[in-house]
């Protein structure tokens, strides 16, 4: 057997998990890593051009796949620059392994060039890390970083990896993908029957059932048992953010989704249900923003699989530990219980859907950004995968794309960061290159990564870059003008650059649209031809997110309701 070097020995490791691309960065740290990679055919390397372009790529590439982004960053400030990105798939439990370099061994601790204590820093934002400290440790904290990725509820892992270790030589058999045992570490899988069958007591006696679907459905693969279970039981539906797509727009039992900026339909049904059906959600403050008055005249049912989201917002009446898959299996094989009669309870959400739909007021004179997502949602048949940055424009594609499957929303939920957009669709257009990827964006998100548009001409990517340019940071603004007595405070761009000019200076198709007139003839130009495009669209920095839960009010007391 050969002499490989450690940083062969991880690649070859990578290799065995079937990662397919790596995201990264080098620096002084990660050379051996970076000279190993040098002519290596089995993972293609993706050369961002910041290490938290990488972080959100590789979320963009799990949010599509299901399967863990892999970065790789150097130490000190390259790996300080993922700490954002890290935080986020951990809100998000996206699975994700992050290699950062580091000091060799001999220098750990002693304020070396570029030293970072990445085990201290990353320990609340991660779900276990690690530091390798022997060239015979890679192959196991490999196997166990992405078993530990990928199991349970799921979240990033860190590997911190010291120079010398990657360059040591040794002579080691060729990497297997081995079983991992972590006797301390047993995720709760299979539901408690005993509990089963008190949800299915508790259907069969609730006149006014709502179910409420996150985002754990979609990493549990649950959308087709999800589909039979409300079906089968004729359940009213809502979703959160990041479970929308998991019931399709147009379903007739679905009512949006719920929370601060969710439709009339869906906020009524928390508020009016006497039984609640969460299935892979933890009841974040965007959606129960007065836990005290959180659907109060409901038995609440908890499906998770993090005990430790239980009861840890509102009240539990039913708790049940398990995989969403697992337990909706377990509900959809039951015999079915004779029913009372809903029917009342379905007509009243019905008209609520019908009196009480998003909508905005149209104009001939501005450009409205629901419209130009409306007419991107024909364009794409409703199945593009959208990613998104953060801000008014995400609450907008929420309410007004009609998104059709999982796994095709692209976003920033729980830490809710600006930037994410533009390289989380990168790494979706990768791991799909098939699919036509449209990213929504604000002028704001758009200035914090824009530096990885160089990517879409570099890879041939043809992502459609829709840029809402409101001359503001939108969603501060609508709150100083909602909360704080239009005191604009550093929320409006009074300089900007010219965004056409920089996408032109990055290799990419560029044009503004200014003329209400020629929303639908230009984009259905833009979208015919398969090349990278940023579409600049000027709206009116006065447009708003309506309806609109106030922070630390019921979802019943929503402002800007119009009923039609």
């Amino acid at each position: 057997m050969p002499n490989k070097t450690g940083a062969h020995q991880l690649l070859d490791a990578l290799a065995t998990q079937e990662v397919e691309f790596i995201f990264g960065y080098p620096g002084g740290a990660v050379l051996p890593i970076y000279d190993a990679l040098y002519g290596y055919q089995k993972i293609k390397h993706i050369l961002v051009r910041h290490e938290q372009g990488a972080t959100h790529a590789a979320q963009g590439y799990t949010k599509v796949t299901g399967k863990p982004g892999v970065v790789l960053v150097t130490s000190g400030p390259g790996a300080t620059n993922a700490v954002t990105g890290i935080a986020d798939a951990m809100s998000d439990s996206l699975p994700m392994i992050v290699l950062t370099g580091q000091v060799a061994t001999a220098g750990i601790g002693k304020d070396s060039f570029q030293e970072a204590d990445m085990l201290g820093i990353t320990m609340p934002i991660t779900k276990y890390n690690y530091q390798i400290r022997s060239i015979e440790e890679i192959e196991s904290v490999v196997n166990e970083a992405f078993h530990l990725a990928t199991t349970g509820r799921m979240g990033p892992v860190v590997i911190d990896i010291p120079k010398d270790i990657m360059a040591q030589l040794t002579i080691i058999e060729a990497p297997q993908k081995q079983p991992v045992s972590l006797p301390n570490y047993q995720p709760t899988y299979l539901p408690n029957q005993v509990q089963v069958d008190k949800v299915l007591h508790a259907l069969h006696q609730a006149t006014r059932p709502v179910v409420l679907v996150g985002a754990g459905v979609g990493h549990a693969q649950a959308t087709t048992e999800l589909r039979t279970f409300v079906e089968t039981y004729q359940i009213p539906t809502l979703s959160t953010l990041l479970g929308l797509g998991i019931l399709p727009q147009q379903h007739p039992l679905f009512l949006g989704m719920g929370g601060m900026h969710g439709s009339y339909a869906a906020n009524m049904a928390l508020t009016q249900c006497d039984l609640l059906i969460n299935i892979g959600s933890r009841f974040d403050d965007r959606l129960a923003s007065a836990p005290s008055e959180f659907a109060p005249n409901a038995t609440i049912v908890h499906i998770d699989l993090d005990p430790a989201e239980i009861g840890k917002v509102v009240r539990v009446d039913i708790p049940l530990v398990a995989d969403a898959k697992a337990t909706l299996m377990a509900l959809n094989q039951a015999p079915i219980l004779p029913q009372v009669d809903r029917s009342k309870w379905k007509d009243t959400l019905m008209e609520y859907q019908t009196h009480y739909p998003f909508s905005y007021e149209r104009s001939n004179t501005q450009i409205k950004p629901q419209a130009v997502i409306e007419e991107i949602g024909q364009l794409t048949k409703g199945e593009a995968l959208v990613a998104t940055d953060v801000g008014q424009h995400q609450m907008w594609v929420a309410q007004f794309y009609p998104f059709s499957t999982d796994h095709q929303l692209i976003t920033s939920g729980g830490l809710g960061t600006m930037g994410y957009g533009i390289p989380a669709a990168i790494g979706a257009q990768l791991a799909q290159p098939e699919k036509q990827v449209v990213i929504f964006v604000g002028d704001g998100g758009f200035q914090m990564t824009n530096q990885e548009l160089i990517l879409l001409k570099q890879y041939n990517l043809p992502i459609k870059v829709i840029l809402f340019n409101n001359h503001s940071l939108g969603m501060v603004h609508q709150w100083q003008h909602t909360f704080f007595e239009d005191h604009y405070s550093e929320s409006e761009f009074e300089q900007q650059p010219n965004f056409v000019a920089l996408a032109k200076a990055y290799g990419i198709d560029a044009f503004t649209l200014t003329d209400p007139s020629d929303v639908q003839s230009k984009l259905a130009q833009a979208f015919a031809v398969n090349i990278p495009q940023v579409i600049e669209v000027i709206i009116p920095s006065s447009e708003q997110v309506f309806p609109m839960v106030p922070a630390g009010k019921a979802n019943d007391q929503m402002i800007g309701v119009v009923r039609k």
